[in-house]
């Protein structure tokens, strides 16, 4: 009989619901136009991207690792996908495939770092950050790509049954993830991983293919983000995704993921992806200083960490 999923679903999320909701009251009460329908799919809309990299990044930190390249990824992916989607020349799905599979192709990296070199996965990512970076200046030659087929660009910014496209991509990732952490046993070696790495390999689990196909997928997730991205603002930017990883992390931390590894899941991701989103669309309508929210945003990540520890002690 396979032991339970730790989630880490319980009072912390009741917590988090209710933070949610006080905050989304909070707003309302302070800018009447936060719960209009248009500033709510706005909302919805801005979410999708950060989510997206939020529900990847859940796979590598539930095995206990990190990934600090997703912003660099982003750009890349981003980048080689507009290079595909110039108008009446390939398909729509030439572009989408070929961000996944270089972003899929960059987790791999991170994944051999960590596996085979015995890289730190701080260290791993941090050089992977820094390389993707640069890649993406080269590969576009230190300038966005733009000229963007329709078809493309409208992976972004259309709306499907009234819901925009984004965010049915993140329901779909989300979905996904979800049967695949909770009823698949990928999943269940991935919490084991996190939990107890001696205790895995011991009881015969390869710890080093669970570990790279959590960054494979992570990357992967990378890449459909930066896709979608590029279609959104329709250029492939090489400055883009600046900080993405640290929002990404923060929800993923705030939703009850434990940096440790072993414990927490999609839902809680989702619900901290959310928050993340309200603050960030409540400070916007409130025409609080850019400057103001990253200090607001350190913040969060800060107290996100510092409630980890506590609960892990």
């Amino acid at each position: 009989m396979q032991p339970p999923v730790k989630t880490g679903w319980g009072p912390g999320k009741l917590g988090l619901g209710i933070a949610l909701a006080a905050a989304g009251a909070a707003l309302a009460w302070a800018h009447p136009s936060f719960l209009t329908a248009p500033n709510l799919v706005n909302l919805v809309r801005q979410i999708s991207i950060n989510g997206i990299l939020a529900v990847g990044v859940t796979w590598v930190l539930l095995t206990g690792g990190v990934d600090l390249s997703l912003g660099s990824l982003v750009a890349l992916t981003g980048v080689t996908a507009a290079l595909f989607a110039r108008p009446d020349e390939y398909p729509m799905l030439v572009p989408l495939v070929a961000g996944v599979l270089a972003g899929a192709a960059c987790g791999a990296v991170n994944g051999a770092l960590v596996t085979r070199l015995r890289v730190a996965p701080f260290i791993a990512t941090l050089g992977m950050m820094t390389a993707a970076r640069g890649l993406a200046l080269v590969v576009s030659g230190g300038k966005p790509v733009s000229n963007l087929s329709r078809e493309f660009t409208r992976l972004g910014s259309a709306d499907l049954w009234g819901v925009p496209v984004p965010a049915l991509v993140l329901a779909v990732v989300a979905l996904v993830s979800w049967v695949c952490l909770n009823r698949l046993r990928l999943g269940r070696y991935v919490y084991a991983v996190g939990g107890n790495e001696e205790a895995a390999r011991a009881s015969g689990i390869r710890v080093n293919r669970v570990k790279m196909a959590a960054y494979v997928i992570c990357g992967a997730m990378a890449g459909l983000a930066g896709v979608v991205l590029a279609a959104r603002i329709t250029t492939g930017q090489p400055n883009a995704g600046l900080g993405y990883e640290l929002d990404a992390i923060a929800a993923v931390v705030i939703g009850g993921t434990s940096l440790s590894g072993g414990v927490g899941g999609v839902g809680g991701t989702l619900l901290g992806a959310l928050l993340m989103g309200v603050i960030n669309n409540g400070l916007d309508l409130l025409n609080v200083s850019s400057y103001y929210q990253q200090i607001v945003k350190g913040v969060i990540i800060v107290g996100a960490v510092a409630l980890d520890r506590r609960q892990a002690r």
